[in-house]
């Protein structure tokens, strides 16, 4: 028998299906046929749950420029952020544009915000923009003098994204791997098999990147260091079955490190921990947001999930679905990252419907927003104030 929770989120995601879908085929938007009664109970979100519920979602869109649909949405107040690709990164000048044309947008929104501009510069392989910092994690674990060298690639990292405008880094990475040439290790994402190195390294790098007004950002909570080479959850549901006591001495060791660094924001993963909730991937687990990573760790700044497009949530539904599963677990930023804009639209009106309905709570909700509009406010800077401005 289904829990009462998917069966609510099921009846929520119905209303707000069919409040989404088009008129029949020959009855056009506007035209003056009486309404039919499924479509006068359609649900609407109000304007305030609107507005609340887009200061929690993070855009993405394709090629070198934000559409129009984008730069309406952040005038309007309306996003809390963009993640951008390689796509839409190069060249600089291109670069700068876009950025520029989201910043303007952003400074004429009502009760205007910064917006929270950020991409993946970890170093190595994994780089949006060219230049800083060069070394991999595991170049950076196995270098003389490998603290150093960590706080070298944060200052890199904080640099080159201040330079483009960005302000909010999805990096650095703490997962601890278990066995060489794993998922982790194999694309040098991880400083080490020791969490006191890991521990060490990813302090130094959140340190060294902050203090250049660039946010951090410590993943993958609760540790991704223990998945199989062919274990990603990008492409399908990863479960890993490891122990509490080892899943709290090595996956989550290094966050105690972050957190007293005052790292800004925390990425969950999603993958499965059964020594924590067997039925819910981290970033949909209240257990593991909440109680893991909030209450045992005393973590109070902004969380925010992976990309809601996993394969790993395949069995959770559509992206509105995925959206508010993710803001029950108790998570704050919503990443929208397939970059579709109408996808985070609709995420959005999934969460103001459900703020509307009760199926939110209104408090915690406000709470979230609070904590990203303060992340936000923080890592201001007025237009043209980095290196190519106008």
């Amino acid at each position: 028998m289904p829990s009462l929770r998917r069966t609510v989120h099921v009846a929520v995601l119905t209303l707000l299906l069919t409040a989404l879908t088009p008129p029949p085929h020959g009855a056009a938007r506007g035209s003056h046929r009486p309404p039919s009664t499924a479509e006068r109970k359609k649900p609407m979100p109000t304007e305030d749950s609107r507005l609340l519920a887009g200061r929690r979602i993070v855009y993405s869109y394709h090629g070198p420029t934000p559409p129009p649909d984008l730069l309406r949405i952040i005038r309007e107040g309306r996003a809390a952020g963009v993640i951008l690709f390689g796509e839409n990164t190069a060249p600089p000048a291109q670069l700068h544009d876009a950025v520029e044309k989201m910043r303007q947008a952003a400074a004429e929104a009502p009760g205007a915000r910064p917006l929270l501009l950020m991409t993946d510069q970890e170093g190595g392989k994994v780089r949006r923009l060219t230049g800083e910092p060069v070394l991999s994690a595991r170049n950076t674990g196995l270098a003389v003098h490998p603290v150093t060298a960590a706080a070298d690639s944060g200052a890199g990292a904080g640099r080159n994204l201040a330079a483009a405008g960005l302000n909010t880094n999805l990096a650095p990475v703490l997962d601890v791997y278990d066995t060489p040439d794993n998922f982790i290790d194999h694309s040098e994402r991880s400083y080490s098999q020791d969490p006191t190195v890991v521990a060490e390294l990813g302090a130094a790098f959140v340190t060294a990147q902050q203090t250049l007004g660039v946010a951090a950002t410590a993943k993958h909570f609760p540790g991704l260091g223990a998945a199989a080479r062919d274990k990603n959850t990008d492409e399908g549901p990863v479960t890993l079955s490891v122990g509490l006591d080892e899943l709290r001495s090595r996956g989550e060791a290094p966050y105690h490190a972050a957190i007293a660094a005052g790292v800004r924001l925390v990425m969950t993963s999603w993958a499965v921990y059964p020594a924590l909730d067997a039925a819910h991937p981290a970033g949909l687990s209240r257990t593991v947001v909440q109680g893991e990573l909030r209450d045992r760790l005393g973590f109070d700044g902004v969380t925010i999930t992976d990309a809601i497009e996993a394969g790993a949530l395949d069995s959770y539904g559509d992206t509105p679905a995925r959206a508010l599963a993710a803001a029950e677990a108790g998570m704050d930023l919503l990443l929208c990252s397939g970059r579709d804009v109408q996808q985070g639209e609709a995420a959005a009106d999934a969460l103001a419907i459900a703020l509307d309905s009760g199926h939110l709570s209104r408090a915690e909700f406000l709470e979230a927003v609070t904590r990203i509009d303060t992340l936000r406010a923080s890592l201001g800077a007025p237009l043209g104030a980095y290196p190519g401005g106008s």
